[in-house]
């Protein structure tokens, strides 16, 4: 089974001009997409012609329908049979003072019919006593020929004859008929003071219910008869359900422990807690969607192998990573015999592509390219680059480099990841690239607290912000510079979030390296996020314990806050921020831009309206990034 192309990107020079700036800025021509039960069917959130579509195709050749949702800000979707679809979006609302957080991300869940005559609809739509929201995705279940919808759920409290108003933030369990939108409640919601989370059986029903006591971190799992089948305390809040084991017998939980983050296995009927696969280096599990059962994972490392318990759908898994070994690949959906799949592969000399694999016929098909504007020789060359921190310890990063030019004496970009506990991967990252075009190579550090090795590779990051976590990333700017790579005196640092954060750290904290910084969404002070956090969380005595575990004791916040240091701000900075923004609240840039004007610092701030963290909209994303370049450049040019 070879992957074969429908329609081949164009051809460009091989010393490529650069593309536009909006081709890398705006959000890609496909997004997401999956495959119906049969596999028969097809939905891609892609956009044509500059309007973002839900284009559902039958055979994959004939449209069937399209639906557009313009700038909805679409997290996922999910079909329920072959003729409706699950759409999730969000939207920022405004709570008022009397809430614990100033702004939320509501989910809205509708069904959209793609045929026949289903009936469309908001979930909870028609309950005036509910929020017109949803509070976690509990699963589909088809049950006696219906389809069901499992949802997290706020009621709402009488107030008068017909009103209603907000009573608590503690969700309920509902079961939806996804036909007629008529719901009962399955599961009450946790005490006060308690979270409570479930996992359902194949036939709809709860199979375990995990209450959290928010105070003091116990916690007991109750089985299928409301029978408490384990019990414990974690201080730091930091458990919770995974999914059920293989046979749906027995349930997963996950635990952060001294040891770093550990699996255990539940027997449902009661019986002894036992580790699971904490001797595996486990990247992600897949579990089936209409019985909650474990299939199987997928592999951790640099060559990831999936290892699935139906032999059946190991070798298919195993024949489609086959096809695409010579391809950064990742399978995005499947039917549940694994007869057909759908790959998005990405990386050197692909800006994204998406195929749909047919393993009757061993045959592959690319069905659409993310920027086909982009070409493969347009695409700077992508490589993990590893190094030493000053400490010993042994990390890597990944490496773009600018397509067409020798990798000696370049202008550099640092842009740490976001999280801080997340990773980047040798694949085609839009704002790398963009940068890469330029004439920049970019190096995006693994730096420790990442989660692309150990558990305890993680965990190293503890109480590490603006310290060794800091100096990992400065650390692997003296790698390359040693190999030539870098010419040290033409270096930026630019990132979001967290990596935001260290944007801010690096010329107020470290001293010296860089010529300017570009922080998007960036925190700017840790007792801020420290307070927004714990208030968000209704005061949690978890989420406390949480947060100093993390972010080590509060004596030592201050110097590590870049807005407590914006007068040792040795470079231009360019802050950039969502005036929606409701992970890391605008307040955080506007608060650095004013201690920086005060200190009498170069420095700059572009407002996204409407814009969220994620940077969600096509508009305010390509204003991100055309500010962004547009300040390096002023301040870091390539051509000197």
């Amino acid at each position: 089974m070879q992957p074969v192309a429908a329609q081949e990107p164009a051809s460009a020079p091989a010393a490529p001009m650069p593309v536009s700036l909006e081709e890398y800025g705006k959000l890609p021509d496909v997004e997401d997409a999956a495959l119906s039960a049969s596999g028969n069917r097809l939905a891609i959130l892609s956009t044509v012609q500059g309007v973002r579509r839900l284009i559902i195709i039958e055979d994959q050749t004939k449209v069937v329908t399209s639906i557009g949702v313009n700038d909805m800000k679409v997290r996922y979707f999910e079909w329920i049979g072959d003729d409706r679809i699950l759409l999730v979006s969000s939207l920022t609302q405004d709570l008022g003072h009397t809430f614990t957080t100033d702004k939320a991300e509501m989910y809205v869940a509708r069904v959209v019919p793609v045929s026949g005559d289903a009936q469309a609809g908001l979930i909870f739509g028609n309950r005036r006593d509910l929020v017109g929201a949803i509070f976690g995705n509990y699963g589909i279940r088809q049950i006696d020929g219906r389809w069901y919808g499992f949802f997290g759920a706020l009621e709402l409290k009488k107030s008068g004859l017909t009103e209603y108003s907000f009573n608590h933030g503690r969700p309920f369990l509902y079961r939806v008929d996804l036909q007629d939108f008529s719901s009962r409640r399955v599961a009450a919601a946790a005490r006060e003071g308690r979270d409570a989370d479930w996992l359902l059986d194949a036939n709809g029903n709860v199979a375990a219910t995990m209450e959290i006591n928010n105070s003091n971190g116990e916690w007991k799992l109750r089985g299928p008869q409301d029978d408490i089948i384990a019990t414990g305390t974690n201080p730091l809040g930091r458990i919770g359900l995974i999914g059920l084991g293989y046979d749906g017998t027995s349930a997963l939980i996950s635990e952060r422990t001294e040891d770093g983050v550990e699996w255990f296995e539940i027997p449902l009927a009661g019986g002894t807690m036992q580790p699971f696969l904490n001797e595996e280096d486990v990247d992600r599990l897949y579990f089936d969607d209409l019985t909650g059962h474990l299939m199987g994972y997928l592999e951790g490392g640099k060559s990831p192998q999936p290892v699935l318990r139906n032999p059946a759908h190991q070798e298919a898994a195993r024949m489609v990573r086959k096809a695409f070994a010579d391809f950064d690949m990742r399978m995005i959906d499947w039917t549940r015999d694994f007869g057909d799949v759908i790959v998005r592969t990405t990386g050197n000399l692909d800006s994204g592509t998406w195929f749909t694999v047919d393993l009757a016929s061993r045959r592959a098909n690319a069905i659409a390219y993310e920027r086909l504007a982009i070409a493969p020789n347009q695409v700077g060359p992508i490589s993990v680059f590893e190094y030493t921190a000053s400490d010993g310890m042994e990390m890597d990063g990944i490496l773009t480099l600018p397509p067409g030019r020798e990798a000696h004496n370049l202008p550099a970009i640092i842009m740490p990841h976001g999280g801080p506990h997340s990773h980047d991967t040798k694949s085609f990252d839009w704002w790398a690239q963009a940068f890469a075009s330029r004439g920049y190579a970019v190096f995006q550090p693994n730096f420790r607290g990442s989660t692309n090795r150990t558990g305890a590779f993680r965990l190293a990051g503890y109480g590490e912000w603006g310290r060794k976590m800091q100096t990992d990333k400065s650390d692997g700017l003296m790698a390359l510079v040693e190999e030539g790579i870098v010419d040290p005196s033409r270096v930026c640092i630019v990132g979001a979030s967290y990596g935001g954060y260290a944007a801010l750290a690096g010329v107020t904290l470290q001293q010296d390296i860089y010529r300017c910084a570009v922080a998007v969404a960036p925190v700017s002070d840790i007792a801020n996020m420290y307070l927004e956090d714990y208030r968000a969380s209704g005061n949690q005595r978890t989420t406390r314990a949480a947060l100093l575990d993390q972010l080590g004791p509060r004596d030592g916040w201050n110097a590590v806050s870049p807005l407590r240091a914006a007068d040792r701000a040795d470079a231009p900075i360019l802050l950039i921020h969502g005036r929606d923004d409701v992970v890391v609240p605008y307040s955080h840039s506007t608060r650095m831009a004013k201690a920086l004007k005060k200190a009498g610092k170069p420095h700059e701030l572009v407002t996204l309206d409407g814009e969220d963290h994620w940077l969600s909209r096509s508009q305010t994303r390509r204003q991100m990034l055309e500010a962004a370049i547009d300040f390096v450049e002023r301040h870091n040019s390539p051509n000197r």
